[in-house]
């Protein structure tokens, strides 16, 4: 078993060693009290040269195994989507903390149980929607709370990302295959929650791309979202995966207020002579590693003052009623209420 490092009380287990070796980088972080000492993975060589790498010595392809390690206080899932919940079921069964990738889990029915299993248990959850840990947007969010923008009339959100190089390195995208209102959509979704809250309809438009011959012909893989939240606010959504790579951002947000607009990070406020332009630069990050660190401190601050995680699992399974919701509408070709979860 890996050794504890001074000042690293909170032990991390991680099941699925892709995205989730993100999470390695906190153990040489001296500022954090989290320290991953167990790994799971069914890549035995992959599982193997990452404990070496990191000094980790329980390495294991089960996942009860891992979350009945007794020196782990938290479960990291980063496995494939269709098996969230069996790896939910298994860490608050045995009392532990989680942290789970997006999407939560990928049906309504799942969404329910998972927030019924945590409140039940009284352990912490944090739905991994790494979006929210963006700079542009975490600075949106911020002139958005202190009423910068004003009052919100209209909001979009995209992504839009060729997934044929990542169905090159995931196979079981196409194989189970990835549902993508679910594990796709749920970026833009929940981007718009967190600013404009409840979605009370939505309506939704889907095609089949027929981009990649792994992926199954019958599947969609193209929506536009439109929504219409508790608030009165509608809002759209642009979610493409079969596609080219775009000459835009993957993931994109604007909010349009009463008294200013942000769109991905430039602002322009109508309470300045001339409307001027206001345009942040962020460092660009590669991948979601910077994102998951802070999602990790965040947690980590939940746990030590005993708060509620930013997306809890009542946050991650709306997002999923609302996808869900995506699909009835598909079905019927009419607008669809967002079910509730509690």
């Amino acid at each position: 078993m890996s050794g504890r490092r001074m000042g690293k009380e909170i032990g991390v287990g991680v099941i699925g060693l892709g995205m989730g070796a993100n999470m390695l980088s906190i153990n040489q972080d001296a500022t954090s009290s989290m320290q991953v000492r167990a790994l799971c993975d069914s890549d035995t060589a992959r599982l193997e040269r990452l404990g070496k790498e990191h000094g980790i010595s329980h390495l294991t392809t089960d996942f009860q195994e891992l979350a009945l390690q007794p020196d782990v206080d938290v479960v990291g899932i980063y496995s494939p989507d269709h098996l969230h919940m069996a790896h939910i079921e298994a860490a608050v069964a045995a009392g532990k903390h989680i942290i789970c990738t997006k999407p939560m889990v990928v049906s309504l029915e799942e969404a329910r149980r998972v927030v019924q299993l945590v409140q039940r248990a009284g352990v912490k959850f944090l739905t991994g929607q790494t979006s929210r840990f963006r700079p542009n947007f975490m600075a949106a969010k911020k002139l958005f709370d202190d009423g910068d923008l004003g009052r919100p009339l209209f909001a979009e959100a995209h992504y839009v990302h060729d997934m044929r190089p990542v169905m090159d390195r995931t196979a079981w995208r196409h194989e189970h295959p990835q549902d993508w209102l679910y594990g796709g959509a749920c970026h833009p979704i929940d981007l718009l929650r967190w600013f404009l809250g409840d979605v009370d309809e939505v309506f939704t438009y889907a095609s089949c791309s027929h981009m990649d011959d792994r992926y199954p012909d019958d599947k969609h893989d193209n929506f536009l979202i439109n929504l219409r939240f508790r608030s009165g606010v509608i809002a759209r959504i642009m979610a493409v995966y079969g596609l080219v790579e775009a000459p835009v951002p993957q993931l994109g947000l604007s909010i349009f207020g009463d008294k200013g607009s942000f769109v991905n990070d430039q602002f322009v406020f109508d309470k300045l002579e001339g409307q001027p332009e206001l345009s942040l630069e962020f460092k660009r990050e590669a991948g979601h590693g910077q994102e998951v660190i802070r999602y990790m401190r965040h947690f980590e601050e939940c746990l030590r003052e005993d708060k509620r995680p930013l997306i809890d699992e009542v946050a991650g399974a709306k997002v999923i009623a609302t996808a869900s919701a995506c699909w009835e509408s598909i079905r019927t070709g009419l607008p669809a209420k967002v079910a509730e979860v509690t």
